[in-house]
């Protein structure tokens, strides 16, 4: 009985096998772009300023501190921050532009988390960040990101994508925190 039942399952996982490969050979199915993989870090860093400060400071119109855009001169970098918020490069008055993530949590002062494509958009890719504050000592904030990548990756990608974000963090929000003052 036993054997009777494993030869059924091994004949049944043949025939899967080959339905599978039978469909999928067709020469009508195009064929898979790019190579698909995920790959993730973290990073973190300290800054003068509370954690709500520095909440504020990473959220709402970043203009003065992100540098990466699609367009030269983007009329205004502003994220929202709210559950369902839009990060956006506005490209001119008119309101045109691009979504780069939607914000899907968000608790001022404690946790910011976006989902999207941001910098790679035109390829099958989503990336989620998420940056978390908390107090260090009576007046730094300890932010923390990490950032998960899935879909279309090129080889590349993982270290290029890594580098710009530490140069989000410890050279632009930095200098921006730093010349402005947060407190």
């Amino acid at each position: 009985m036993k054997r009777k039942l494993l030869s059924m399952v091994v004949s049944s996982a043949l025939l899967s096998v080959l339905i599978f490969s039978a469909c999928n050979s067709r020469n009508d199915q195009p064929a898979a772009a790019g190579k698909y993989g995920a790959f993730s870090f973290s990073h973190q860093l300290t800054l003068p300023g509370t954690p709500i400060e520095i909440y504020d400071g990473a959220t709402g119109d970043i203009s003065a501190w992100w540098d990466h855009s699609f367009s030269e001169k983007p009329y205004k970098m502003y994220i929202e921050p709210h559950p369902g918020g839009g990060f956006y490069e506005i490209f001119d008055e008119s309101g045109d532009g691009v979504l780069h993530a939607t914000v899907t949590a968000a608790h001022r002062g404690k946790l910011l988390r976006f989902v999207g494509p941001l910098g790679l958009a035109g390829h099958a890719v989503n990336m989620v960040c998420t940056y978390t504050f908390s107090a260090a000592g009576s007046d730094s904030t300890l932010l923390k990101l990490e950032v998960h990548v899935s879909g279309e990756i090129e080889s590349e990608w993982p270290e290029l994508v890594k580098k710009v974000w530490i140069h989000f963090l410890d050279e632009r929000l930095r200098n921006y925190v730093c010349r402005t003052g947060t407190k």
